[in-house]
């Protein structure tokens, strides 16, 4: 299976390679999982730093908690670096 995973992550790379400075995007729910895919969204890439929108305090200051798995993740799967992930409530663009 760890044989599989490195094909898809390649595969998915290349291709988000031809999209230029959107593959972090799109990358976000192949790097946090479905669950949390469902009640987030990239919304933002820029300079190396990809903002989050979450639903709440309790969800921002929870994915905080597991940004470097993350990061390493989208860096895994995105030809740009990823080096910060800033989670916003939906009602805010606080950090």
């Amino acid at each position: 299976m760890q044989h599989a995973s490195a094909t898809l992550r390649k595969i998915f790379r290349e291709t988000v390679s031809r999209d230029g400075n959107g593959a972090p995007l799109l990358a976000w729910p192949l790097a946090c999982g479905a669950k949390t895919a469902e009640r987030t969204n990239a919304i933002s890439f820029a300079a190396g730093v990809l903002t989050v929108s979450v639903p709440d305090e309790a969800w921002r200051q929870q994915l905080w908690s597991f940004r470097s798995q993350y990061l390493a993740a989208l860096n895994q799967i995105t030809p740009e670096p990823v080096t910060r992930i800033d989670f916003v409530t939906v009602n805010s663009t606080e950090r």
